[in-house]
Parts: C-alpha cells; structure tokens; sequence
C-alpha cells in the first residue's frame, strides 16, 4: 500500500527554522516527483515547492524562495523541506505528495498528484 508519512512540523518563532520530512511506506520516491503544499486558515492549498526524481530539478513558490530547501535522500526513501527564516505566514498546515514522473505538467500545482501524506502544523510566533 503507498502511504506518504509528513513529520516535523512545529512551533517555532519568527526567523527560527524547521526541517520537514516526506517519508515514503511500501515505494520509493524513484520515479515520482515529490511536492510540498500548505494550507493557512481560510485560505487556499497552495504549491511550496516541488522535487523531480528524473532529474533531481526543483521549484520552489516564489514566497519561500531563498529561504526553503527541497532535497531527498540517496535513495529516494524520503523528501526533505528545510524552512529557514521562517515568517509567521509560513503557518499553515504542510502536506507532501506524490506524482508518477511524466504524469503532470507543473509539478508546483496539486491537482496531478496521486499520492497524500496528512498534514503536519507549522506555527510561526512573531
């Protein structure tokens, strides 16, 4: 069964930093793209940032460029997101998720993906 497993969320104040974690249960990430999304209260699910397992390319949101870093381990078991400078609207509730590579246009944008982990809370205090 393919399970996607999101960790390390938590509260931490304004210009702190976090690493989350995306682990993958019964696959690997080879032959995915692995994304980070977030959702604040009342607002939409937005796209935070993307990883290809083909070519290891990334994107990230405008918003967190500079400041967030996607990256996975050697053997594609698990999806990292570093959160450095964190700001309190960086709070949200962060999810991973997953894609077969070559089935999605913009790995930035949700509605491709196949594959959910549930959320974990990020809460950053100004």
């Amino acid at each position: 069964e393919v399970q996607l497993q999101a960790s390390g969320g938590g509260l931490v104040q304004a210009g702190g930093s976090l690493r989350l974690s995306c682990a993958a249960s019964g696959f690997t990430f080879d032959d995915y793209a692995v994304g980070w999304f977030r959702q604040a209260p009342g607002k939409e699910r937005e796209g935070v940032s993307c990883i290809s397992s083909s070519d290891d390319s990334t994107d990230y949101a405008d918003s967190v460029k500079g400041r967030f870093t996607i990256s996975s381990d050697n053997a594609w078991n698990t999806v990292y997101l570093q959160m450095n400078s964190l700001k309190p609207e960086d709070t949200a509730v962060y999810y991973c998720a997953a894609v077969v590579e070559g089935d999605y246009n913009n790995c930035m944008v949700e509605y491709d993906y196949d594959y959910w982990g549930q959320g974990t809370q990020v809460t950053v205090s100004s």
